[in-house]
Parts: structure tokens; C-alpha cells; sequence
């Protein structure tokens, strides 16, 4: 028997602590997952800095609203990681002035882009559709994270489909990445300058994945080369996106949208120094095919892999 849940608002605040804890060690799971070596119950304080500037201990005590020996507490810890200075205004040393550190300012924007769009995502949909008493509601949390924390519900992204306003975004992306490791060819400029008669048209599809505080970041398309026969091509990720996992939540759409659109072929042409993209389309369940290459590498100067789509391999 749950104690605190079975006594309904006699333990409430017994109960909304233990539901905070559990709260904070998913969200610790996901800065950790940043590389960010930060606890969570410190962001208040780092983030107070970050929008305010150098404040004194009283001023966070305000912003933060936790009591100046918690604040007195943490400063320390945050100085030893090299986030904040604590500096002594005057002689008085009961009077400090606390300020971000380069590092620190580094940090925030890490988390401002990492980790608060993914922990702001996840919490909106564990929330989502709660009515009634309180109480009940506690319990629904409580019951939803149960069956997944934080850190599985939340990243931020969401699958967009094409439009005409988004063919300037699938341009751009696919051509940062081609450009820094290859030259665009004929064939990339035709299809990325006309997505919608290229590819949309003939019977194409061409999703995006949107990240949260960061726009349009990743791009995909389904190109129609025969009867269910599709090539997945120009999957492109922003630079600025990197550690979010994009590639991978955008490649498992596309997948998705091939099997609803009972796909019966389909590939990919790549090369070899595309190393870690290579290892996600194995780790989805693509396989190194010679008779693709055969029938399509000769389509781009710069392919020398070519993988088919086999989904009762499917792994991870």
C-alpha cells in the first residue's frame, strides 16, 4: 500500500516532495545526458544570473525564493565547478555580490538549448489533459511516471511536413552538410532547388524535425524512383542541433512514414566517410546491398555505400 497516497491530503506535502524528488532525479538524468555538471535543484539560482546579472545573496534569496542559508550552501558547490564569483562588496563581509563566470555563462547556454526545451517538452505532455481535484491529479503524475520518466517523454522535437515555406529550410540544411564534406552535385541542386516538383509531386514526402528554442533543424525525403520504390535521401541535420539526437528521431519518422505508405524497396546512397550516419541507418535496420548499388550508385559522383531497408531486422 502507497502510505501517502492512500491518506489523501493528510501527507499532501510528504507526497508533493517525494513527487519532487522523483521530478528532479529525471531531470538530473537528462543534464547528465548534456554533459552538464550541474544539479538540478541549482539551476534556479544559475538561471536568477543568467536573466538578471551579478546579484547579491538577499536579491537571489528574492528571485529564487529558498532561504539565504540554502543559498549560502550552494554558492560554494558552484564556485568550485567554476560557475559563478563570489566577490565582497566593500568591507562588510556580510555583503556579497555573485556573478556567471565565463564557464557558467557557457553552461546556461548549454542548458537553455539542451536540456530546459526537453525537461519544458516533457513536463508539457505529462500535464497534458489533467482535470479535476488535485489530488487526482497528483495521482495521474504519479502513475504516468511510473510507466516513463521525464527523460523518455520529453526531447523537444517535432516531425513537421513540407511546405512551401519550409523548401528554403530543406535547401539550406542539406546543403551545409553536403558542402562541408563533398561539392554539390547537378543532382543535389535540381532536387534541393525544387522540392516540390521533384519530390512532393511524383509522390514524395519531405518531413522536418523542429526543435524546441532552436526552429526548423533536420530534413528528410522519400523520393519516388519506382513502384513502391523510394529512395530516402538528403537527410540533413543542423549543425547547431548536434547532442539532441535529431538524426535518429527524424530517421525512425521517416521510416514510420515508409511502412504506412507500404514502401516495398526502400534505400539509400551514401559514402563511406559519412561514418556515424552509416552506423544509425545499421542500427535501424538498413544493410549494405550490392544490387542497389548496382541499379543506383552511379546517381551521385560521391557514392560508394549503398544500403537497402530490411524491417524484420529492425534493432534498437
Amino acid at each position: 500500500m502507497d502510505v501517502l497516497a492512500a491518506h489523501g491530503g493528510l501527507f499532501l506535502g510528504s507526497r508533493l516532495k517525494r513527487l519532487a524528488e522523483r521530478l528532479q532525479g529525471d531531470v538530473a538524468s537528462i543534464i547528465a545526458e548534456s554533459g552538464l555538471p550541474i544539479q538540478p535543484s541549482q539551476f534556479p539560482l544559475l538561471a536568477a544570473l543568467d536573466h538578471s546579472g551579478p546579484m547579491t545573496i538577499g536579491q537571489l534569496v528574492d528571485a529564487v525564493g529558498i532561504s539565504q542559508p540554502a543559498i549560502t550552501r550552494m554558492l560554494p558547490r558552484l564556485a568550485a565547478l567554476d560557475l559563478v564569483t563570489i566577490a565582497r562588496i566593500g568591507r562588510d563581509q556580510r555583503h556579497k555580490t555573485v556573478s556567471l563566470t565565463p564557464q557558467g555563462e557557457a553552461a546556461m547556454a548549454t542548458a537553455k538549448r539542451d536540456v530546459w526545451p526537453r525537461v519544458e517538452s516533457a513536463v508539457a505532455a505529462l500535464c497534458d489533459g489533467l482535470t479535476g481535484p488535485l489530488l487526482d491529479q497528483v495521482s495521474a503524475i504519479e502513475t504516468a511516471l511510473g510507466e516513463a520518466p521525464l527523460s523518455a517523454r520529453g526531447n523537444g522535437l517535432v516531425i513537421r511536413e513540407f511546405s512551401d515555406a519550409l523548401a528554403r529550410d530543406f535547401h539550406d540544411i542539406n546543403a551545409e552538410w553536403i558542402t562541408s564534406m563533398f561539392r554539390l552535385e547537378d543532382t543535389d541542386r535540381e532536387v534541393l532547388e525544387n522540392p516540390r516538383a521533384r519530390i512532393i509531386d511524383p509522390g514524395g514526402v519531405i518531413l522536418f524535425v523542429e526543435a524546441a528554442g532552436l526552429g526548423i533543424v533536420g530534413a528528410c525525403a522519400l523520393q519516388k524512383t519506382g513502384e513502391r520504390q523510394f529512395e530516402l535521401t538528403k537527410m540533413g541535420v543542423r549543425s547547431r542541433a548536434q547532442g539532441r539526437k535529431v538524426g535518429e528521431f527524424l530517421l525512425r519518422a521517416v521510416i514510420d512514414r515508409a511502412t504506412a505508405m507500404q514502401v516495398e524497396t526502400l534505400y539509400l546512397l551514401t559514402n563511406a566517410i559519412c561514418a556515424p550516419a552509416i552506423h544509425l541507418y545499421e542500427k535501424l535496420g538498413f544493410r549494405h546491398d550490392t544490387a542497389i548499388m548496382r541499379d543506383f550508385g552511379a546517381r551521385y559522383a560521391r557514392c560508394d555505400v549503398a544500403m537497402r531497408y530490411h524491417p524484420q531486422k529492425l534493432g534498437g
